[in-house]
């Protein structure tokens, strides 16, 4: 399907599909795998899950005509505004790993520090500047924003489209 025969809520739709790709992965990761989330991590689901249900449910909702065709640019734009929102956690989250740029103060490198020969029991769970995974250098929030961010570029591109944006 060419994007200038795209219309907006399948737009929307395709980016909520999107979002539920990466938060299944995010929990085979956790679930299947074992590896539990941070605070940062689970910042940058939030925005998924709203895509997931603009973009899939409201997308679908104007593709039935259960809502009417107008507000099919409106569901789209709210998904991509809302996965571009995961990337851009993802990316803070990525630098933060990388030590580009300090984390949270509740799960960085000092949420576990020794004070007084007592553990900070404050600290809520994984470190957020310790990346649980990696490929090819890449970690999970790191694929996260490479994902999110290219989806929101296409979805923007494709609601820019001849026909994109009814």
């Amino acid at each position: 399907m060419r994007a200038s025969s795209l219309r907006s809520e399948r737009i929307a739709m395709m980016l909520g599909g999107i979002s539920l790709a990466l938060i299944t992965g995010a929990l085979i990761f956790e679930y299947g795998w074992g590896f539990k989330p941070c605070d940062l991590c689970m910042w940058e689901r939030w925005p998924h899950y709203l895509a997931i249900l603009v973009g899939l449910g409201g997308g679908a909702a104007v593709w039935r005509g259960y809502l009417p065709a107008r507000l099919g640019l409106g569901v789209a734009a709210l998904t991509l505004l809302l996965v571009a929102a995961s990337g851009a956690i993802s990316v803070y989250h990525a630098g933060v790993e990388w030590h580009f740029w300090a984390g949270p103060a509740g799960c960085t490198g000092n949420a576990f520090h020794y004070t007084g020969g007592a553990l900070n029991l404050n600290a809520s769970g994984p470190l957020c500047d310790v990346a649980a995974w990696r490929l090819f250098g890449i970690s999970l929030a790191g694929y996260n924003a490479l994902i999110s961010l290219a989806a929101a570029a296409l979805g923007l591109w494709a609601l820019g489209t001849k026909g994109g944006g009814r």
